[in-house]
């Protein structure tokens, strides 16, 4: 079994939501307290292991780009005013033998064909598929939790999902599962942001994904949405007769910075966790 190397980072939205602020800045680069969301995710994924960080952007994405890259100007600014602390913070944005790969993503056609986009650099191996969005405040990485479930259950594709309200399953994608009170159980039914009445369980699918190769396939073949969107659930959900998709409960705590509340909760947290009176 292929160890899983390669995260995709589907970062081509237009962050509407915070509107006048990702006008000319990327939603991905707001920041909580002193990093923007995107380093946070990157973090995450270098602690499970993962080596190649591949970004699915659009236009006005530059800038995360940049923040990955070297910046000698700075630097040198740095090293002649003896900012030695700032320097190594500069340069430990972008790991040691990590290696960032962008792609454009030409149109606005869904979350699943932002990932479809990856393929020519996935190739054939497992991966993951992280949502900046979703910023997890967890001892261990929960990509990492995901990657060792997969390893446990012998391979296939494992959703990171958490219990939300009963009324709150409406705003997920929400799974059915073998058994409920486990940590890691086989998906056997997948419904996209159902009502309560009609829901499968309460067991919410969030921004983490480990997936095998053959998702491409199904990608490449799934029906359509609204205007035109390829999504990455329906083609999860077209695999799900196989018996390879699994649920895992991580073991953390999840903030939804795609909202302004998430937002300002996950910023409060990291800022008292950075040890600022709150």
């Amino acid at each position: 079994m292929k160890d899983v190397r390669k995260v995709v980072f589907p970062v081509a939205g237009l962050g509407t939501r915070f509107l006048p602020a990702t006008k000319a800045m990327p939603k991905e680069m707001l920041p909580v307290v002193d990093k923007p969301l995107i380093q946070y995710a990157v973090e995450e994924a270098y602690a499970a292991g993962i080596t190649e960080m591949i970004f699915i952007t659009g236009r006005y994405k530059r800038a995360i780009e940049d923040h990955f890259d070297k910046a000698p100007m700075l630097e040198k600014e740095l090293i002649e005013k003896g900012k030695n602390e700032l320097l190594q913070t500069v340069r430990s944005i972008a790991p040691i033998g990590v290696t960032f790969i962008y792609i454009r993503q030409p149109e606005p056609l869904g979350l699943g064909h932002a990932v479809l986009c990856a393929q020519p650099v996935v190739g054939d191996e497992p991966f993951a598929v992280m949502l900046a969005d979703d910023l997890i405040d967890a001892q261990q990485a929960a990509i990492g939790q995901l990657i060792e479930a997969r390893k446990q259950v012998g391979g296939g594709n494992i959703l990171a999902v958490q219990d939300v309200p009963k009324a709150d399953t409406k705003k997920y994608g929400i799974v059915g599962v073998e058994d409920s009170h486990a940590v890691t159980s086989r998906v056997h039914e997948m419904v996209e942001k159902p009502d309560p009445d009609h829901a499968p369980s309460t067991l919410a699918v969030i921004g983490r994904y480990v997936l095998e190769p053959e998702i491409f396939e199904r990608l490449k073949n799934v029906q359509k949405g609204v205007g035109g969107e390829i999504q990455l659930t329906d083609a999860i959900a077209s695999q799900l007769d196989l018996g390879t998709t699994y649920s895992h409960r991580f073991d953390g705590i999840r903030y939804d910075c795609g909202s302004k509340q998430g937002f300002l909760d996950a910023t409060v947290r990291f800022a008292r966790k950075a040890g600022y009176s709150i």
